[in-house]
């Protein structure tokens, strides 16, 4: 069995080891011209960083990401609501980090150009669509940058991780619905700022109403001062959405830091740090409908191409890495192509889909929004006088059942 898959970020990378692991041989076809180290933040949450130990890349990961020590509530007056420990600080057996999207990225490729070789992955290959037979899948290309054709790539299956722009999904899907708008735009960046708290607190501030921040280190010790590099999002709702769904759309600081401009707090400085942004992205909080299937015969979908969800609860990565061992499963015991992809989708759709609809509903910060309902958006004299500690505990921990990071259920799949 020989796999194609379209896609070289976290999903195709991940999916490529996975595979290797197995002893089932792939091919990378990426379409951009260069795999470069770019982006902002990512979480990556013990479910998924378990599956990265497995493949043996916790080491490679320590060395580049913040260990998260705690994830930390606060309102927008700067009073901490709520501090969850995370990861080895909360009994994990695997660490929860907090990383650079360019340096994730870094360490998956070189692992796979060391284990697979680099004839393996082939860049400036952009799909246009793919077909399919009794006996395997085709997919077609088109140099990135030249926009010439490309010779077809033929195997047993195709994997179409190609993000929230897929190709082969928009090919099985054409009338599928625009991106539904949950009301909310996001702003986000990367700043050089002296470590804040005790230097690996994830921390989530405020509602939306004037504005939700999030923010989290994701590289140590950068220079000689000291400093990190901080990771940070401003969530504040907005009837009309930015136009482009487009990661790498420019923002402006003017834009959102009104809503923002008084959150001077005694552990930091908030809109005196994203000032000093290195840059700004926008991007409209979206997602899409679950789909009614991923695989078609031969060819089936993977993370972002199968549920694009809101950008919340570090779930994006980490429910692709999750569908890349479901994948890799079902290939390694099933003999029939056909039988292991929709056995794969058998496993991860339901999943997926309540982790998409939570996320709309109930999502990670709810914790936040009963605080900002129960006083009124008003400072309180102490958390208990609002709702209890056993409350908002509970509340976490239905997320984590959904998102599948539930510490004893983790440690069930493990066999311990």
């Amino acid at each position: 069995m020989d796999v194609v898959i379209v896609g070289g970020g976290i999903g195709g990378l991940t999916l490529a080891l996975r595979l290797h692991r197995a002893g089932i041989p792939c091919r990378v076809f990426e379409a951009a011209p260069e795999i470069k180290p770019l982006g902002v933040g990512i979480n990556l949450l013990p479910h998924a960083s378990k599956e990265l130990t497995e493949l043996g890349l916790q080491d490679a990961l320590a060395r580049v990401a913040i260990t998260t020590s705690q994830i930390a509530y606060y309102n927008r007056f700067g009073q901490l609501i709520y501090s969850d420990p995370c990861g080895r600080h909360a009994g994990y057996e695997w660490p929860q980090f907090c990383i650079h999207r360019g340096d994730l990225q870094m360490v998956l490729l070189d692992a796979v150009v060391e284990r697979l070789g680099a004839d393996r992955l082939i860049t400036n290959h952009r799909c246009v669509g793919v077909d399919q037979d009794d006996s395997g899948a085709t997919v077609h290309f088109e140099h990135t940058t030249t926009k010439q054709k490309l010779p077809s790539q033929r195997g047993a299956i195709v994997v179409s991780c190609e993000g929230i722009h897929s190709i082969i999904r928009k090919q099985f899907f054409p009338n599928e619905g625009p991106p539904r708008y949950s009301g909310l735009n996001m702003w986000r960046g990367v700043t050089r700022w002296k470590p804040f708290l005790d230097g690996a607190s994830f921390v989530r501030i405020g509602w939306h109403k004037p504005a939700k921040v999030l923010i989290y280190p994701i590289r140590d010790h950068i220079d000689a001062e000291g400093r990190q590099l901080i990771n940070w999002v401003c969530d504040i709702e907005q009837e009309t959405p930015i136009p482009q769904r487009d990661w790498n759309r420019q923002g402006r600081i003017d834009d959102f830091i009104g809503a923002i401009e008084n959150w001077r707090f005694d552990w930091l400085d908030v809109p005196a740090m994203c000032r000093a942004a290195d840059q700004i992205l926008e991007y409209p909080m979206v997602d899409q409908d679950p789909l009614p299937r991923w695989s078609h015969g031969r060819v089936t979908l993977l993370g972002d191409a199968a549920h694009p969800m809101l950008p919340r609860g570090a779930n994006g990565g980490a429910q692709a890495i999750l569908d890349c061992t479901a994948l890799a499963d079902s290939l390694a015991h099933i003999a029939d192509p056909v039988a292991a992809l929709a056995a794969y989708e058998e496993r991860r759709r339901p999943a997926t889909t309540k982790v998409v609809l939570t996320n709309r509903s109930e999502p990670p910060d709810a914790v936040l929004y009963e605080v900002y309902k129960r006083s009124g958006d008003k400072p309180f004299r102490h958390i208990d006088d609002v709702i209890s500690q056993s409350e908002l505990a509970g509340l976490l921990k239905r997320y984590q059942r959904v998102a599948g990071f539930d510490k004893e259920k983790l440690e069930a799949a493990a066999g311990r």
